[in-house]
């Protein structure tokens, strides 16, 4: 049975996806910006943890007021990363090494920057002038509607050009395209087209839950109370109206007819909110939308509890119909998982037995680069903050810089990132522990890492098989992993005092002190059955 399904199975079925933040990666020419030639030069690093595909954050031609993700040119490379030569050798060596390459993709907005909205803006009659949501005043001068920004302020801005206000769900300096407009979705489609016949492999799709808003432009209800501190106005807010719009499945159905036109297309879109849940299974459901979705069940949980796992996990039940999920613990918009979680004093011994956890789940997982390593959040002062969000809400966010610090190759004073002054500190506490000092170490992360992939690809139970059962009794969690003839328990200490059992089967990996009779504080023990 296993063997017949190995041919039908698509390669991203229970992938292992690397995320690399280009700014941060590998600074190949000394102007303290990653690039892409840099990340080029360190595939091989991650061709050795067993990992099947990359995803690139953004790299387009950009003003950069937040780093990529207001694109100015959807077609090109900013000229501080490279260029497109750049990519097709950065796309020819990873699939040399047998990794396939994802990109993201920035839809719901633009840089206002872009041509298309220097046109839009130009007047209320040119070809493009619906390609962007227009709106005009209340008769008041007031914004259209009551709609607020995540990174703080109201989600319009004024424009004298026009005489009317454009919407932004971020900053001012990314408006919101018109995605109900049917020519602004076929321009985007290009720009998928584009990438697609330069060898891409699949996308990253960013936002995608605001990328159509209410045509009605009516009031946004305000939240229900919560003991959750506020700290920007768009937390005030149930976001009904301004994004999550029904017509999304729509476009998304677009986006699944053009990628099936090329071979083993992997598409997966983030997904936040409100109503993270319901979007992603209507996102990805059936074989006309996306193949997964992933949300921030773990990406901002302040614990990581056996009820938050199993919770997650019944979310997506291997049911026909329902889509495949992805997980990532950490990543480039997130305080790094290591700092949430646990104490300095437990911190490598969380570690490993995290990286285990997170190549026991069924769906596909994403590792943050630097993840491998161990790294922490590093706590970068005010007056060397970048990431706009913490620098409008200092002090009450805590920065995105912090997880976007240099990867530290070596333990020299660079960390040889290429540049003696990076663009954000690398931490002291992340210099040592380098891939150099990580490799010379049997016992590091990084080579338990490389371990906990290599067993996920060897065992398809717990590649890609179903959750048999999942439960949380107090601080244990007990996973049941099952496809043909395989079962594999996946037991885990999740808390700080040991547990004691009798258990039975084939020792497949244990952690941290691991035994078929005990599990000590975060440990971890992978069983066949």
């Amino acid at each position: 049975m296993e063997n017949a399904e190995v041919g039908t199975r698509p390669w991203w079925k229970g992938a292992a996806i690397y995320q690399i933040y280009p700014r941060s990666y590998m600074d190949s020419n000394g102007d303290g910006i990653g690039d892409l030639p840099g990340i080029t030069q360190r595939l091989p690093h991650i061709a050795t943890l067993g990992i099947d595909a990359i995803w690139i954050s953004p790299f387009f031609v950009s003003p950069m007021k937040d780093f990529g993700y207001d694109v100015a040119d959807y077609c090109d490379v900013d000229p501080i990363f490279g260029t497109l030569e750049d990519f097709d050798a950065l796309v020819a060596r990873a699939h040399e090494l047998g990794l396939r390459v994802l990109i993201d993709q920035v839809y719901s907005h633009t840089s206002d920057e872009h041509p298309w909205f220097a046109e839009s803006r130009s007047d209320r009659t040119n070809p493009k002038n619906d390609w962007y949501v227009w709106a005009d005043a209340k008769p008041d001068g007031s914004p259209p509607s009551n709609w607020q920004s995540v990174f703080g302020g109201p989600a319009w801005t004024w424009d004298a050009r026009r005489g009317q206000y454009y919407m932004h769900n971020f900053l001012n300096s990314q408006p919101q395209l018109n995605l109900h407009n049917r020519e602004a979705q076929d321009a985007v489609l290009d720009v998928m087209r584009f990438w697609l016949d330069r060898g891409v492999d699949g996308f990253r799709i960013d936002a995608l839950n605001f990328a159509m808003h209410d045509p009605e432009l009516r009031d946004n209800p305000p939240a229900p109370a919560s003991d959750k501190p506020r700290t920007r106005p768009f937390d005030f807010q149930l976001k009904k109206f301004n994004q999550s719009h029904p017509a999304i499945p729509g476009f998304i159905e677009r986006i699944r007819a053009l990628t099936d036109k090329y071979e083993a297309v992997f598409t997966v879109a983030e997904v936040g909110g409100d109503e993270a849940e319901a979007e992603m299974k209507a996102f990805t459901e059936g074989e006309t939308h996306l193949n997964s979705a992933y949300g921030f069940n773990f990406l901002y949980a302040d614990r990581l509890t056996p009820g938050l796992v199993c919770g997650a996990l019944a979310q997506w039940p291997d049911e026909d119909g329902v889509g495949w999920p992805s997980w990532a613990f950490e990543n480039h918009d997130a305080p790094r998982a290591i700092s949430r979680w646990w104490n300095e004093d437990e911190r490598d011994a969380a570690a490993r037995m995290k990286i285990l956890l997170l190549a026991s789940l069924r769906g596909n997982i994403i590792l943050y680069q630097g993840e491998e390593l161990g790294l922490t959040q590093v706590d970068i002062p005010f007056e060397q903050l970048h990431d706009p969000e913490a620098i409008a809400n200092w002090p009450l966010t805590l920065s995105r810089d912090g997880a976007r610090t240099p990867m530290p190759w070596t333990g020299a004073v660079d960390a040889s990132f290429g540049s003696q002054e990076p663009w954000l500190p690398v931490g002291e506490e992340n210099r040592v522990r380098s891939v150099e000092a990580q490799e010379a170490d049997d016992g590091s992360l990084l080579k338990a890492t490389r371990a906990a992939i290599a067993l996920r690809n060897a065992n398809p139970a717990l590649h890609h098989g179903a959750v048999e059962s999942c439960r949380a009794e107090g601080d244990l969690l007990e996973l049941v992993r099952a496809v043909g003839s395989q079962r594999i328990r996946c037991l885990f200490n999740l808390g700080r005092e040991t547990l004691t059992f009798a258990a039975t089967g084939r020792v497949l990996a244990a952690e941290n002190g691991a035994s078929v009779d005990a599990l000590p504080p975060f440990a971890a023990l992978i069983l066949e059955l």
